[in-house]
């Protein structure tokens, strides 16, 4: 199954995808700095929509009913501008990184506070991005799949709108990709303008409270790795100096990564795209300054996950899951601070927790839909959060589905499809010279650590002491002596499963077929009756056992009616090797009955399994 899909691959699977998942484009995103940007983004705004305006009319109509009464309420209220940058772990002068290059962001660190236990809830954007636009885990919105349709209910609505209703003025620039087909209705309902051209300075009154959101893709993963080199020097690096270009000669090279040329220079390109976040991020601030609004002013600096490079977006370790944030309060609101500017807490933080936190900080209700903790505020928890739950389902062509819970000491793994490694093949990453530096590795010449990440299978169960193993490259999952954290972790992350209600155990095409009988995902997965989670994950246990089951219950599995579990068996097949007749016949006749079905995408990856079983080699 380890084939490149490139060139007409990429046609093939987004043809089988397309409206199945009703996938959705991005926009062009422009830089908030004024620079114009006609080329389309991977994950950029969403192109308006008729309906979009429709619903946005509407709602300014009700919102202006109210503009007076609002207005005073937030009068006392401080601004909120939070910089959102893409795909970026906290490779940070602040965080003690000495290759990083970002003076801006390390003084931003000095005048407020570093929060080091921060994490996404997905180790890629759009999961992540539902979740912060809802304060509701994707994985119980039903929005968890990434590149998926499925509708929020009304009832749950983007919490910026809480904000227009008492008189702030919001704005989005310019991201969206709220993963959602309810995505038109939060985007009017919560910014009075979300444009590549949204900024505070566009509202009318100038001493009208606003909540400003800057996405800054600059260290998106098509800049760090996806385009090519040259378009990356000519739109990237040719914003900085000779002295501050990064010297791939110095790079540091991850104990899970080889050291090559090509890896040296893919990490110097990213601390490149690091360093012109950085000056962008000081732009802003600098704004901030120029409008006399740095002490009416709290400022949140994070980002959507860790860094688009290989080992790190898409996977459940703290290089995928990790961020930087940093808060900064004015003396104003110093009161509301946790600890003394230039300090740094280690309380963990979530995702989930960012809108009650903002809700809390500025004395709002916090709807009871909300599934964080706020960590500021006066309604902020008694308690810090213990664990962090993530998750890590499809992303884009590529299946997959793990889920992890971490505290301060340990991060535990759930692989449920332990028969695929963490470096599974995809389109759009594999368009980048790094990913191919992986595949060209022989599993011989390979490190343990290389193995774990690019190797063809993975653990059932990762388990690391994250105070000793900050890379995570030990698994102390089979160790004796971690058999009672072992089992303490398992049992916490099935309860988080049951108390969120992860819909992630329900399998898509039957969220598919569910959600076609007209209620939401969330409304199915908040009903025991239509989702009972406790069997699913007894079911998804039981199924998804260790790659340990004989070739005769492999075969026997082919003729499921299921597709998913026709692909674990042809899968499980393709790694066991040397099949008798028998099975081979068996994997003959699979690939007759699956090889032109239209009705599951899964199709194309059991054809796949079964050809190379079979040593056919097609051209798609």
């Amino acid at each position: 199954m380890n084939r490149c899909l490139i060139g007409d691959d990429y046609t093939l699977i987004s043809q089988t995808l397309l409206g199945y998942y009703g996938w959705r484009n991005s926009a062009p995103l422009s830089s908030f700095l004024g620079e114009n940007s006609s080329h389309s983004e991977i994950g950029g705004g969403r192109a308006t929509r008729f309906n979009e305006v429709m619903l946005r009319g509407l709602l300014s109509i009700l919102f202006s009913c109210s503009v007076v009464t609002a207005t005073a309420f937030a009068a006392d209220r401080p601004n909120i501008l939070w910089i959102t940058v893409e795909d970026m772990s906290a490779t940070l002068g602040c965080w003690g990184d000495d290759y990083a290059d970002t003076p801006h962001v390390d003084r931003l660190a000095k005048e407020g506070v570093r929060y080091t236990g921060a994490f996404a809830t997905a180790p890629v954007c759009s999961p992540s991005r539902s979740c912060l636009i809802t304060g509701v885990y994707a994985q119980t919105s039903g929005t968890h799949q990434m590149r998926s349709d499925f509708v929020i209910p009304e009832s749950i609505v983007a919490w910026p709108a809480l904000l227009r209703k008492v008189g702030y003025y919001t704005t989005n620039n310019v991201k969206t990709d709220y993963n959602t087909g309810s995505e038109s209705r939060l985007i009017a309902e919560a910014w009075d303008e979300s444009s590549a051209k949204a900024h505070w300075r566009r509202r009318s009154d100038a001493e009208q409270p606003f909540f400003a959101v800057f996405n800054d893709m600059t260290t998106h993963q098509s800049r760090s790795m996806t385009w090519s080199y040259a378009k990356f020097q000519r739109e990237v690096q040719s914003k900085l100096p000779a002295e501050r270009i990064h010297d791939p000669a110095a790079a540091p090279v991850p104990p899970y990564y080889p050291d090559t040329p090509v890896i040296r220079r893919t990490i110097a390109r990213h601390y490149d795209c690091v360093s012109v976040m950085d000056d962008n991020t000081g732009t802003l601030l600098k704004q901030l300054e120029e409008d006399g609004l740095v002490e009416d002013t709290i400022v949140f600096f994070y980002s959507d996950h860790g860094a688009g490079l290989p080992r790190h977006k898409r996977v459940l370790h703290d290089s995928g899951m990790h961020v930087p944030l940093i808060i900064r309060f004015p003396e104003k609101y110093r009161h509301l601070a946790p600890a003394a500017p230039g300090e740094s807490i280690d309380d963990l933080v979530s995702f989930v927790d960012f809108p009650p936190t903002v809700l809390s900080l500025l004395g709002l209700e916090i709807p009871g839909y909300m599934q964080g903790k706020a960590f500021l505020g006066g309604a902020k928890a008694a308690e810090p959060r213990k664990i962090v739950y993530g998750a890590r389902d499809r992303i884009d062509e590529v299946f997959d589905f793990s889920r992890s819970v971490r505290n301060k000491d340990y991060l535990y793994i759930r692989n449920y499809m332990p028969h695929f490694g963490w470096n599974q093949r995809s389109v759009y990453p594999d368009q980048s010279e790094i990913r191919h530096e992986f595949y060209r590795m022989k599993p011989s010449s390979m490190t343990s650590a290389q193995h774990a990440y690019a190797g063809p299978t993975r653990p059932r169960e990762e388990l690391y002491d994250v105070r000793v193993d900050p890379h995570q490259i030990t698994n102390l999952a089979a160790e004796a002596d971690h058999a009672a954290t072992l089992g303490r972790m398992r049992s916490i992350l099935v309860e988080q499963a049951l108390e969120l209600r992860d819909l992630g155990y329900l399998p898509e095409i039957d969220q598919v077929n569910l959600t076609r009988q007209g209620a939401s995902s969330y409304e199915l997965g908040q009903d025991a009756s239509k989702v009972p989670l406790q069997k699913l994950i007894d079911q998804v246990e039981a199924n998804f056992a260790p790659v340990a089951k004989e070739e005769g219950a492999l075969v026997k599995q082919l003729s499921s009616e299921h597709p998913f579990l026709v692909m674990q068996a042809a899968r499980d097949l393709e790694l066991r090797g040397n099949l008798s007749g028998e099975a081979r016949r068996s994997v003959e006749a699979t690939l007759e009955t699956w090889r032109d079905r239209k009705d599951t995408p899964l199709a194309l990856f059991i054809r796949f399994s079964c050809e190379s079983i079979l040593g056919i080699k097609t051209e798609y």
